[in-house]
């Protein structure tokens, strides 16, 4: 009897896709085809995973300006940019992308799927992860390996330490909790790719977006918050943390608690905390805010935190690196006036 052994060599990607762990980074595009800034922090979480990264950028246009601005990042070991442009992604709703996201996964098998925390990501992900039926993580804090990560809970009060056996991890980072990746070369060229995809969407439709324009940065990416609470009492009194703002132009902006924004004191996009925005600025100034667990969890990251509040037993205190009790009716307006000065 004889026996034949038989010797072929399977293509590239399939070895890859079989053999090799890999994870894909949703690189969020903005406005004007610029880059979120959360997405670098995303890519320096996916950097620490150590494994080949590709990214794919998702727009009804300018796609090939975000993938040029992401090709910076070679030090990064990104392999891959794939470009899935298409006018049904305007508005880039969940049920337009997702089904095309669930194909591409199904071609390429990562193993790690990753998004910044954003409303983009969190419309998208927990829909892919269940529709590959595993469990979505979200806002991770830190990673410990490739199945081990932390993340905040109850309300930043604790923190949990958790392992996932799924054979896909679908996560959203934190953004505040990283670092924003840094330009630099690398080893090789970034392949870029186009994904020629079919956009199949009869559950919602797009119809505008009205976009309120300011000289001052985003909440996220502000590296000074004048932040207002209840105290402030009404909406006319915020114009004093605006004048702050403004004696800082392109660095500062204002937020808010969650008990001013539902006093109506101010638009829901400035709220701060749990059920707000994340932000992690070199320098927040908590005005009139008492420190509620819930607006706590919302800035518990900033560099340094500055409290303002007449009572002198405030919960926010205890978070401050340099408090002042008294009056902010009183005190606005003079630190305003010496700041001009300076």
């Amino acid at each position: 009897m004889y026996s034949r052994h038989i010797l072929f060599r399977l293509p590239t990607s399939a070895i890859r896709s079989r053999c090799f762990a890999s994870t894909l980074v949703l690189a969020e595009q903005i406005d004007g085809g610029k880059l979120a800034p959360v997405t670098l922090n995303t890519l320096t979480a996916a950097s620490q995973l150590k494994q080949d990264v590709d990214c794919i950028i998702f727009g009804s246009e300018k796609t090939a300006e975000t993938a040029n601005e992401l090709k910076k990042y070679k030090n990064l070991n990104i392999k891959k940019i794939i470009i899935a442009e298409n006018a049904g992604f305007k508005g880039l709703l969940s049920e337009s992308v997702t089904p095309v996201l669930l194909d591409l996964q199904k071609k390429n098998n990562y193993t790690h799927i990753l998004g910044g925390s954003s409303t983009f990501t969190k419309g998208i992900l927990p829909r892919l992860a269940a529709l590959l039926d595993v469990q979505p993580i979200s806002d991770i804090t830190k990673i410990i390996d490739d199945s081990q990560y932390m993340r905040f809970i109850y309300a930043g009060n604790a923190i949990l330490k958790l392992k996932s056996n799924d054979k896909i991890k679908i996560m959203t980072v934190r953004g505040t909790a990283f670092e924003a990746a840094k330009q630099g070369d690398g080893n090789g060229d970034i392949q870029v790719e186009k994904l020629e995809s079919t956009v199949k969407n009869d559950l919602s439709e797009f119809v505008s977006r009205e976009v309120t324009q300011s000289e001052r940065p985003e909440l996220p990416s502000a590296r000074i918050i004048f932040s207002g609470g209840r105290a402030l009492k009404s909406k006319e009194n915020f114009k004093l943390l605006y004048d702050l703002a403004d004696l800082f132009p392109g660095q500062a902006t204002v937020g808010a608690s969650r008990a001013a924004v539902d006093a109506g004191y101010c638009a829901n996009d400035l709220q701060i905390g749990q059920t707000g925005k994340i932000v992690a600025p070199e320098l927040y100034i908590a005005i009139g805010i008492s420190g509620a667990i819930q607006h706590i969890a919302g800035m518990k990251d900033s560099k340094v935190i500055v409290a303002i509040n007449k009572d002198g037993d405030a919960p926010i205190f205890a978070m401050a690196d340099y408090g002042l009790t008294g009056d902010l009716f009183k005190i606005l307006p003079e630190l305003t006036e010496k700041l001009k000065k300076k």
